[in-house]
């Protein structure tokens, strides 16, 4: 965003997107730098220029970028890291490389490009392949942006784009945030996050949850705000507010002042009734898991296997696995820890696994599902996670992602049961899951609801498209019908004690602490979200019995929209304001 085209906005001029961290802070705005220019479509090429040359410097840039991204991938953990790796793959992509190598040859339609102009239309191709699959690869467009434009800078000798710099913390502001961006935002210098796209499942908004900065996506019109403005920023509400008055400046400093003395979790969450929810951690590596534990989560909801396959062009060996998933295991002696397998395809692709050329592929061969076009990875997954488990004391659970039917759930515990594992059971994030619940459930231990994944089918809405933020959000009266009816269908498929199979929630949902009041009274079991969103929930939920969080939530089920849910559930929970939630 170029600043001089930016028009300071009026004295107390509000904008309204969707609140995806609360928060309430005052600070001035910090544009994110104009992006990097397009490179000329008509530049001259010398009529001798050496194509090998050429061609070994896009290498070269690519490789450089690819380096740089798995440097900063090194020196942060969590969803960071994952986000940092998957995008230092997309940067060495031979399709990429090869498709802008082809395009300095004199004999291509249109005549030779420079260097720089043959990455640029090389990665707009790619990003419109990507954008017209839909869905997951949709998501990946702006990946291949982000890193045309740093092999560009690194072409033209320049800085990669990235976040401005300041002596003074800032809300940054920005259309959406690269991932490679999102993914290193430093907390002791950006106090707020606000955009004019995304949605509330966007990177941006994952990673704000996780950061605990407060968010707002989807606001129009923010990315136009001038540099050194005061604005006021209510993550929980989604409003942003120019130039401030007393009033606002007066609560943003009470909500300062509560949030330090919100107390920290203390590892065991009861309802005003006694009713034991336990809240427990999502985590990707033992770092991760060292974290949680001592921010008091009660078990881990949520180990994210991906880590240990990503930027391998080859399957790690089972004793790499052992050391990855053991690391998570030793953090939690005798608590739960349950162990997603890998959630490969669509956003996550993997080149010994899955297939880059997929028509759908959010749609497709994913989780679950490779292990019909590739048999044997899943096996030996299982087998490592039981002899990871074999040498320590934590209570291991393990879990299928893109489960659609029972017969997928039978096959997927008889593969635990030959691996020696004793706790099998099922992610629901695809609608029939939950529509057939009770007859899954028979099949398996236990479930745990993949909010995200389940919002996205359920009202058909790429998650990170901001147009339609409106409909991707977990408080739609639909998803929640979905919760339910999970919840449901495990009270029928009860276990031998009688007792309903547990259903958890490991989605982005369980970090909201009103709808995390919904989830329970609409009959989840246990709570699993990022470390820094332990202290907010456990907050909130002992102020509630089980009868006044069921209440909540059929009122949330009987609203017409997400928005009047929301609202009235809210309204129901006075201590949300008063803690600034």
């Amino acid at each position: 965003m170029n600043n001089e085209v930016l028009i300071p906005a009026t004295r107390r001029q509000q904008f309204s997107g969707v609140g995806v961290a609360p928060g309430r802070v005052v600070g001035q705005v910090r544009q994110m730098p104009k992006p990097v220019q397009e490179p000329r479509a008509n530049a001259a090429v010398a009529a001798d220029v050496n194509l090998a040359v050429q061609g070994q410097r896009i290498k070269d840039a690519a490789k450089a970028v690819q380096a740089e991204l798995r440097s900063r991938a090194a020196a942060v953990e969590g969803e960071g890291r994952e986000v940092l790796e998957a995008t230092a793959l997309m940067a060495a992509d031979p399709m990429l490389v090869k498709s802008a190598i082809k395009l300095l040859a004199p004999e291509v339609p249109g005549g030779a490009r420079t260097p720089e102009r043959a990455i640029w239309e090389a990665g707009e191709a790619v990003a419109e392949k990507l954008r017209a699959l839909g869905g997951y690869m949709a998501e990946r467009a702006t990946d291949v942006l982000d890193v045309r434009a740093r092999i560009v800078s690194e072409l033209r000798g320049l800085p990669a784009p990235g976040i401005p710099v300041s002596d003074i913390p800032f809300i940054l502001a920005a259309e959406d945030l690269a991932p490679a961006d999102t993914a290193t935002l430093d907390p002791a210098k950006i106090i707020a996050l606000i955009t004019s796209s995304g949605g509330p499942q966007s990177h941006t908004a994952i990673l704000a949850r996780a950061l605990g900065l407060p968010a707002v996506v989807a606001a129009r019109g923010v990315d136009g705000i001038a540099d050194g403005t005061e604005v006021y920023v209510d993550g929980a509400a989604g409003s942003i507010t120019a130039e401030p008055d007393a009033e606002l400046i007066v609560a943003a400093a009470a909500w300062a002042a509560q949030a330090s003395t919100l107390t920290a979790f203390n590892g065991a969450n009861v309802l005003a009734d006694g009713l034991r929810i336990p809240l427990l951690a999502n985590v990707g590596t033992g770092a991760d898991a060292i974290k949680a534990a001592a921010a008091g989560a009660e078990g881990v909801g949520l180990l994210r296997t991906e880590f240990c396959f990503l930027d391998r062009d080859e399957e790690p060996t089972v004793e790499e696995q052992i050391a990855a998933y053991g690391a998570v295991f030793a953090a939690f002696p005798g608590k739960k820890v349950v162990v997603r397998t890998l959630d490969a395809g669509a956003d996550k692709p993997l080149p010994f696994l899955t297939n880059a050329d997929e028509p759908n592929p959010a749609l497709g061969v994913r989780g679950y599902r490779t292990d019909l076009t590739s048999p044997g990875v899943l096996e030996r997954q299982l087998l490592a996670i039981a002899a990871a488990e074999s040498v320590h004391q934590a209570e291991v659970w393990v879990m299928a992602p893109m489960i659609s039917t029972s017969d997928e759930a039978a096959d997927f515990a008889a593969l635990c049961a030959a691996a020696g594992l004793k706790t099998p059971g099922v992610m629901v994030e695809v609608p029939s899951a939950a529509l057939t619940a009770a007859t899954v459930l028979r099949e398996v231990a236990f479930a745990s609801l993949g909010t995200n994944d389940l919002t996205q089918y359920a009202m058909a809405a790429d998650r990170q498209l901001g147009p339609l933020a409106a409909l991707n959000n977990p408080w739609q009266p639909a998803v929640l019908q979905l919760v339910k009816l999970t919840a449901d269908g495990a009270a029928l498929a009860s276990s031998a004690s009688g007792l309903p199979k547990p259903v958890g929630v490991c989605g982005e949902a369980a970090a909201d602490p009103a709808l995390a009041v919904v989830l329970v009274g609409l009959g989840v079991a246990s709570l699993s979200m990022s470390a820094r969103a332990l202290a907010a929930v456990s907050a909130v939920l002992p102020t509630v019995t089980l009868d006044q969080a069921r209440h909540l939530a059929f009122t949330a089920l009987a609203a017409p929209s997400a928005t009047e849910a929301r609202a009235a559930v809210r309204a129901g929970l006075p201590i949300l304001d008063e803690l600034g939630l």
